[in-house]
């Protein structure tokens, strides 16, 4: 008899939920950064060993909304925990137990409803002295009735795979719900756009992560070269913004650009052309029509 289930990855914003999931499968498909709020879709990563399939959902940083966008986050990240089988509750030290941990229990199911809830602290590997992460464990065991508590580090890949066992422990019986090399349920547009977005991220002033957009124009085939020529729209709220994006001489946007395209050319495993368009789009995070046009609703 298969087991399948979908486990839920939530949490504050960058305690590491992504760089847990990408653990999990061994490639990078969730985007990384130390900016907060960087996850903006359940973006769901399969894993399939054997007669057992795990979909993972990376979720958007529960967090108080203050935009149209911050709200729709929070709606995903909310749905996610209302479908999975398993919740990993995902802390560290330095957030374990504050409001925003408080507001993410308060959002988790009844006990009596079955789901199974793990609790990980993770980034322990700098907690000093390590004896510090104790009282931790001690402080969740009243703080919710976990049916576990794990301590990890998301970059040790032992760790995760001891938390990968834990979760197996739990999965239900069940049929796969996707081929068994399928890795996430998002396309290739998708992942193009979260890469570009990515660099964009690692790579301006703090001002510029939370207003930019990256929408995917056109892709087109080239020839007999096997090029893929992609075509790439990055926007940003304010004029100000614009100029940062591009840098003095365009050397920012072509940056950002050569970084994603290194990194698309992997994922695809062809050679690409990529080109990157900055535009304005006032307050879009507020628009109801913008967001729709910028693929975050629906």
């Amino acid at each position: 008899m298969s087991k399948s289930g979908f486990v839920a990855i939530s949490g504050q914003p960058n305690v590491g939920k992504s760089t847990i999931l990408n653990g999990f499968l061994k490639e990078k498909l969730a985007i990384i950064s130390p900016k907060p709020e960087t996850t903006r879709d359940n973006i769901r990563g399969i894993l399939t060993e054997g007669e057992e399939q795990i979909i993972f959902v990376d979720t958007p940083g529960i967090h108080k909304p203050h935009d149209l966008l911050g709200k729709l986050m929070l709606s995903r990240a909310e749905s996610s925990l209302l479908e999975a089988d398993i919740i990993l509750f995902i802390t560290e030290k330095k957030q374990a137990f504050n409001k925003d941990d408080e507001n993410i229990r308060n959002r988790l199911p009844d006990p009596s409803e079955g789901k199974k809830v793990i609790f990980v602290i993770n980034k322990v590997d700098k907690v000093r002295p390590k004896e510090l992460v104790l009282p931790l464990i001690e402080k969740a065991k009243d703080f919710y009735p976990f049916n576990d508590i794990i301590p990890i580090s998301a970059l040790n890949p032992k760790d995760i795979e001891r938390l990968l066992k834990a979760v197996k422990s739990y999965l239900p019986k069940g049929p796969l719900f996707y081929p068994e090399d399928q890795l996430t349920d998002k396309d290739d547009y998708f992942l193009v756009q979260e890469i570009i977005r990515e660099k964009v991220l690692t790579e301006t002033y703090k001002e510029i992560p939370h207003s930019v957009a990256v929408v995917v124009d056109e892709v087109k085939e080239e020839g007999t070269k096997n090029t893929l020529k992609i075509y790439a729209t990055i926007y940003v709220e304010r004029d100000s913004q614009k100029s940062i994006l591009v840098g003095k001489g365009g050397e920012m946007m072509k940056k950002i650009g050569e970084k994603a395209r290194l990194d698309i050319e992997k994922m695809l495993s062809r050679k690409v052309y990529l080109n990157l368009w900055a535009k304005v789009y006032k307050k879009w995070k507020k628009d109801p029509n913008a967001l729709r046009e910028l693929g975050y609703s629906g």
